[in-house]
């Protein structure tokens, strides 16, 4: 390995509120949770030289709390906690779905909820789903606290809103205010783990007695510089039928929406017409 401790400092609060002073006097500092990115940096040399806020010991931030609201989950909560808390299976499922197809066992292990958006990846699996339930995100700083809408946390491609001295601390996630008619969550990639997605979607979709749009929430990760709602699509739909015509017209507005790119995992070509095809098949039921 190419990394240097004696060139490093840890720091390692015991308290959240620890957390916040010391990170206050060290805005430099990397904060470090499950370290699954960190160690990629670590190993390449990279992180030689830096302070290290481990936050890792903060018992607080490790909790899955629910309230009357919804469920609050900590920034430490892991994805294998997300994918195995009963909580989050029945009413938040598609994000449980999502936590289940991050890397492999080792990585859902040890990587947390708050560190995967922190690091702000376009393709991060969990995305899709916290966008379409709707997340905020809960930070805290010498500041103060401060509740950012989920979508809004995004500034581009591992860049952030974060303010300076800033930690996520908890994501809130509220109840929906009703069981969805259709479901989804569905990850494309090249193969079933360790693999970054192509694609990431997840939608709800809430008909009547009539068979009329309520409300389509549907979300893309690795389609755009950062996770992005189908904002145009949504819109679209809302008080018609699902007749081929429509959803033909919805289909093609998502392309509105995302930006996607060829690079090392895919084309651009390939993600729209994944992406369109999984919205079809959704729409279609």
């Amino acid at each position: 390995m190419r990394g240097a401790p004696e060139t490093m400092s840890v720091l390692r609060p015991r308290t959240s509120a620890e957390a916040v002073r010391l990170f206050g006097r060290h805005p430099e500092a990397l904060p470090l949770a499950g370290g699954t990115d960190f160690m990629v940096g670590w190993n390449a040399g990279l992180l030689n030289g830096r302070t290290v806020l481990d936050v890792s010991p903060l018992r607080a931030w490790q909790r899955i709390r629910r309230t009357r609201a919804g469920l609050v989950i900590g920034a430490l909560v892991t994805h294998a906690q997300l994918r195995d808390d009963k909580r989050v299976c029945d009413a938040f499922p598609l994000l449980a779905q999502s936590a289940a197809v991050i890397g492999a066992a080792a990585i859902q292990n040890r990587g947390t909820l708050g560190g995967n958006i922190a690091n702000a990846s376009p393709a991060g699996d969990t995305f899709p789903p916290l966008a379409v339930y709707d997340a905020v995100v809960l930070t805290v700083s010498p500041g103060g606290e401060r509740r950012t809408r989920f979508l809004n946390v995004f500034e581009g491609p591992k860049a952030t809103t974060l303010r300076s001295a800033e930690l996520i601390e908890a994501v809130e996630l509220p109840f929906l205010p009703r069981r969805p008619t259709r479901q989804l969550f569905r990850k494309v990639g090249t193969r079933a783990a360790q693999a970054l997605s192509k694609t990431v979607a997840a939608g709800l979709l809430w008909l009547d007695r009539k068979g009329r749009v309520e409300e389509l929430r549907f979300a893309l990760g690795a389609m755009a510089p950062t996770v992005r709602r189908l904002r145009t699509t949504e819109a679209f739909v809302a008080g018609q039928r699902l007749t081929p015509e429509t959803v033909d017209r919805a289909v093609e507005l998502l392309a509105e929406d995302v930006a996607p790119i060829d690079d090392v995992r895919s084309t651009a070509a390939y993600r729209l017409a994944v992406s369109r095809a999984l919205l079809r098949g959704f729409l279609q039921g």
